[in-house]
């Protein structure tokens, strides 16, 4: 590939995507981990998450397939960075939901988190490799960001209980 069809491969593709991925990694884990707390069921917690990441997904794919038709931007087709940005958004908040299916509260809290930790992990490791952020000052930030979002989760969760 040359430069140029990298950064069209990044600007069409890629970022949507991460875009996505970093809505529905940290927008989900608030209400997930609260909904935890709240009701001490890891099965109402799934629930949440579950609408959490798809209203999501939607939410976001519609937001990005309608910013702009990608003609004076290059960013491509909205229909296809819409697409891309709502199934990472699903996915993003999916898979720290799924770990809330073990019947167990405190086994499914203990994966989610591990969950939520590679999540931004590979957030932080997309950014450095194909946005060449520094890999040091991406994961800071990513984790930063996401653990305040964690913290409010749990705070709220055991507030309300």
């Amino acid at each position: 590939m040359t430069e140029k069809s990298d950064a069209k491969f990044v600007i069409q593709k890629i970022q949507p995507g991460l875009l996505g991925l970093m809505d529905g990694s940290v927008s989900t884990l608030a209400p997930i981990f609260a909904t935890a707390g709240l009701t001490g069921q890891p099965i109402k917690a799934f629930y949440v998450g579950l609408a959490a990441s798809l209203g999501a997904g939607i939410s976001m794919g519609l937001a990005e397939a309608l910013s702009d038709d990608g003609k004076v931007t290059g960013r491509g087709s909205p229909i296809t960075r819409g697409a891309i940005t709502a199934f990472a958004t699903a996915l993003g908040g999916m898979l720290h939901t799924l770990p809330f299916l073990i019947p167990d509260l405190h086994r499914a809290l203990h994966f989610a988190y591990i969950v939520v930790i590679c999540e931004l992990l590979a957030i932080a490791f997309i950014r450095y490799k194909f946005m060449k952020t520094p890999l040091y000052s991406t994961i800071l930030q990513v984790i930063v960001g996401g653990g305040i979002v964690f913290a409010v989760g749990l705070w709220l969760g055991s507030a309300g209980s």
